[in-house]
This record gives structure tokens, sequence and C-alpha cells, in this order.
């Protein structure tokens, strides 16, 4: 985004840099940059906490007054633990003749559909494949664990993207389920520790690395801390 905001500068055009990672603002210098210290994935704070996000862009607006580079911080953290899980009931087990993660992702698509009506696609799919999609490019990779290379296993595309699109189903569909919006992170947390879904994913991952592809191929496919 500093990079972009550097070429709307040129052409005139006014901007403003939110971030949360402060080496990354302070070695891109955005002419106007104001460092949030929140948890990736909050970049105006709090969700449902309309005051707190408010104060966030009026300090952020300020900026645009500014007629020299400028890189504020504003003064309230939010600290992320890194240990909190979304707490979302899985559905039970509907066909027993259809591999886990698959039976797991057709029993969450009614909260899915739910949650799309309510929330809109929150970062959801979309990028690489549909919601219509999400079945067959899992079972691409559980042709992956089972030893099928990735290019001949019939993934619709670059694997880590597929495989952000198939977590933003899942995450989107947690929404449905639950009663609140979960804690930055807590929803991927959720979807690789407690899902047969992101359990494939992970194992797939391992299966590429192991069969020696090259690291962007499959890295990407989860957090690093995954």
């Amino acid at each position: 985004m500093s990079a972009l905001a550097h070429i709307f500068e040129a052409a005139g055009m006014s901007t403003i840099v939110l971030g949360s990672i402060r080496k990354q603002i302070e070695s891109t210098a955005p002419p106007r940059g104001l460092m949030c210290d929140f948890p990736l994935g909050r970049p105006l704070g709090r969700p449902n906490d309309p005051e707190f996000q408010h104060r966030v862009l009026d300090q952020a607006f300020k900026l645009l007054a500014a007629t020299e580079p400028v890189l504020e911080e504003f003064p309230e953290a939010i600290v992320d633990e890194g240990n909190e899980m979304l707490a979302c009931p899985l559905p039970p087990r509907s066909n027993a003749d259809l591999h886990p993660a698959l039976d797991e992702i057709r029993g969450l698509r009614p909260a899915y559909d739910r949650a799309l009506e309510q929330y809109g696609n929150r970062a959801a799919t979309g990028r690489v494949i549909s919601a219509d999609e999400i079945e067959e490019a899992m079972a691409a990779f559980i042709r992956v664990t089972d030893g099928v290379p990735w290019k001949e296993a019939g993934i619709p595309g670059i694997p880590s993207r597929v495989s952000q699109d198939i977590r933003g189903f899942y995450e989107l569909a947690a929404l449905g389920l639950s009663d609140h919006v979960p804690d930055a992170w807590s929803g991927t947390r959720w979807f690789f520790n407690s899902t047969e879904g992101g359990r494939m994913i992970l194992a797939a991952r391992s299966a590429m690395r192991d069969a020696g592809e090259v690291q962007p191929i499959w890295f990407y496919m989860a957090p690093g801390d995954q």
C-alpha cells in the first residue's frame, strides 16, 4: 500500500496509509502514515466499536493537513495474545462414505450462506474459486496427501491462493455458526487446529514440501506459525 501511495501522490492524490507492522511502515515510508499497534486483520481496531474506529479515522484524516512526509502513532494499542481460538461447533457427520473434510464442507455450506447474506463476502472466497468449487478444490488437496503431484491433482490454481479461498469459506461459515465477531486470527487458528479441512491443507502442504516442490508454491498455504 505504501508503494501505491507514492504513485498516487505523484499523480496529485493525497493518501493515508494505516500500518500494523512498525518495521514495514517505517521501511516503506508512505507520505502520510499512521502506525496502529493492532492485530493484523483489524486495521481500525476493535470490531463492533464504532467510537474507537472513529478515533482512528479522525487521527488518520488529520494527516491530510501535513505538507511534509509524516508518520504518527495511534496512542492506543490492542494486544493479540496469539492463543485466542474461535469456539465454534462444527456440524456432525452426515455422510460416512465421504472423506471427513468433504463431508465437513457440505455441512458448513448453510452456515456460509447465512453469513454471506448477513455480513457480505468478508475476505471469504472468490479470489480463485467460488464457494461452489470449494469441495472440488479440497478433493484435489486430498489427492496431494495421497501422493499425487500437485500439478496432476487438479488444484484449480496456485495452491496458496486456492487454500486461502478454502480458509475464507470456513472462516465466513464460522460467523454463521457463532454469535459474535471473533478476535483477529482466532478464526484462522480454529480452521487449522480444529477442522478436518484445516488439517488437510496442512497435510497437503507438508506433502508438497517433502516432495521437493519450490517453497513459494506450498509455504504460503498457511501462516508461518502453522
